[in-house]
């Protein structure tokens, strides 16, 4: 098998989008607008936003035998994802319904679906994936079970990214392999408790605390920090300006441009300096994959700036 640049393992959903005025209160029903659908699931997500970069992707995920599963599978293979590792069968497709009002603020249920199907047997079955991979990025929208296992089959060489989004409590085994723990600051939050602190420096040193090696820390319009746990360097990214017209999907475009640049051989803040650049073109479109940019279409590059004592 040929070596990949970046193995994303997580989920596949389809987003059913409806616009309404306001929404609904319990037990109301209002009127919306025609239904859309697109491909969705911060692996799916993920991995578009690597391939359409330049990036040579696979995607481990789970969907089901129906629509909805073809959907996905197309706009991957549509983006250059290598799909061989994507299963079919054992539930539906995972989905999330999602109504936006006027001003952008949505309400969002997701069916997990087939995502929660994916199992620790998947993972052990997908060995030839894993040997593949230089780095490999993940996140919780799958089985915690299913994560725990991943870190336990890679390869001593290669480099684990974890997004823990939806948060929840970490093994340590699964903490001391993240190279780096992708937070933002909800996250980070919720992981950190009501010891958190108020400044993302004050987060990066209580999530270092915790076992991973690196730490980044995503702050919207202001970029990212970064924390490198061996050299204890902190680096304040900052991010382009730009009018921000959707921010669904960013999160995923940032980071999978940071996995990839990372196994590229780049160091974290190097890396964590395009991926602002990538997240920032993402927000200026409307949608998750729909809106990711290919390595032309990025802005200038910004530098690092010194890494604070």
């Amino acid at each position: 098998m040929n070596e990949f640049d970046l193995l994303v393992v997580g989920s596949a959903n389809a987003d059913l989008v409806v616009g309404v005025e306001r929404r609904p209160a319990a037990g109301e029903t209002v009127l919306g607008s025609d239904l859309a659908v697109h491909p969705g699931g911060k692996g799916g997500n993920q991995a578009v936003a690597a391939a359409r970069l330049g990036a040579r992707t696979a995607l481990l995920a789970r969907v089901g035998d129906d629509a909805h599963g073809v959907l996905l599978l197309d706009a991957q293979r549509a983006a250059g994802v290598d799909t061989v590792g994507v299963l079919v069968g054992g539930a539906p497709t995972g989905v999330a319904l999602i109504t936006v009002d006027p001003s952008g603020d949505n309400s969002i249920v997701v069916s997990p679906g087939a995502n929660a199907r994916l199992t620790p047997e998947d993972i052990r079955a997908a060995g030839s994936l894993l040997a593949a991979a230089r780095v490999v990025s993940t996140q919780l929208e799958i089985p915690l079970d299913t994560v725990a296992e991943l870190v336990r089959g890679l390869r001593p060489e290669s480099r684990l990214v974890l997004n823990p989004s939806p948060p929840a409590p970490l093994p340590a085994e699964v903490l001391a392999a993240c190279d780096p723990l992708v937070v933002n600051e909800h996250e980070a939050r919720v992981i950190l408790g009501t010891d958190a602190g108020d400044a993302p420096e004050e987060w990066a040193r209580g999530l270092l605390a915790l076992g991973p090696r690196s730490v980044v820390i995503t702050l919207g319009a202001e970029g990212a920090l970064t924390a490198d746990g061996t050299a204890g360097s902190f680096v304040r990214v900052p991010s382009p300006r730009v009018d921000a017209v959707d921010t669904t999907g960013a999160g995923d475009a940032f980071t999978a441009a940071l996995a990839w640049r990372l196994g590229l051989g780049e160091d974290l803040a190097t890396a964590a300096a395009y991926a602002v650049r990538v997240g920032a073109a993402a927000v200026t479109r409307k949608g998750a994959q729909d809106s990711y940019p290919t390595a032309d279409e990025l802005a200038p590059a910004a530098a690092p700036e010194v890494p604070s004592p």
